[in-house]
């Protein structure tokens, strides 16, 4: 395990397992998904222990503490001790299946089904004509 005086988030979040690749981490911090004590911040962005780290990961948030600085990937039982998970708990799968959930296709029509209406509603005004 490699210790330093200063971890990117970047480099950090994929070190302690929140990301599976440096490089996803990196793309969600440019999207805005990664806060550190509020604040969205580059993958550039430096820690220091006791930063508040806010990710938005498949649909959730995460909330962690930093308690070391670690820059090299490490195993789930080492990655557990170089931060404190402050994370609401996930929602009752019971409960989630409950949602209300739209169609696939039952939203706005395609540009293609809109042709189709288009060309529906023209015959349609001017009587059938095979």
């Amino acid at each position: 395990m490699s210790t330093t005086a200063q971890a990117r988030v970047d480099s950090w979040t994929w070190a302690v397992r929140i990301f599976k690749t440096r490089s996803a981490a990196a793309v969600a911090c440019r999207s805005g998904h990664v806060r550190v004590n509020g604040v969205p911040v580059k993958p550039s962005h430096n820690l220091k222990p006791g930063d508040e780290i806010r990710v938005r990961v498949n649909g959730s948030e995460r909330i962690v503490i930093v308690e070391q600085l670690i820059t090299k990937r490490v195993g789930a039982a080492v990655a557990v001790r170089c931060m404190i998970d402050k994370s609401p708990p996930p929602p009752d799968p019971q409960l989630a299946a409950l949602m209300p959930r739209r169609d696939r296709g039952a939203g706005r029509p395609t540009k293609r089904e809109r042709r189709e209406l288009d060309r529906l509603s023209e015959t349609s005004a001017r009587g059938y004509e095979p």
